[in-house]
């Protein structure tokens, strides 16, 4: 670590976005770090990107909530934020509870 006259600033990044594998559930080796965030917002950003990715990439025309939400929860990619010990803020995100919130969305009848 540098001195504290080297010119380097060091800022606090409270918020990690870790990321597991669905299928590979509870294989911890199939882990990788996204990134560390400033804000809890930008640790939210950044998982629901990655959800969003894989729901856009995977569904088909025609397809249903409940096949988008399987295929996501079968080979789409689980985000999970850890906050700094020091952070007060709890994140309660749930990838998989926004995966079927935006199945939805992305499964619904158009208005036509």
């Amino acid at each position: 670590m540098p001195s504290a006259g080297s010119g380097c600033i060091w800022y606090r990044m409270p918020y990690r976005v870790l990321v597991d594998d669905n299928f590979h559930f509870m294989d911890e080796s199939e882990r990788y770090e996204l990134g560390q965030f400033a804000t809890l917002a930008e640790a939210l950003a950044a998982s629901c990107r990655i959800v969003d990715e894989y729901l856009l990439s995977a569904f088909k025309p025609g397809m249903t909530a409940q096949q988008l939400y399987f295929s996501y929860t079968s080979f789409g990619e689980d985000p999970f934020i850890i906050p700094d010990a020091s952070e007060e803020t709890a994140c309660e995100f749930s990838a998989w509870d926004y995966a079927k919130s935006r199945c939805q969305v992305l499964c619904a009848p158009g208005d036509g």
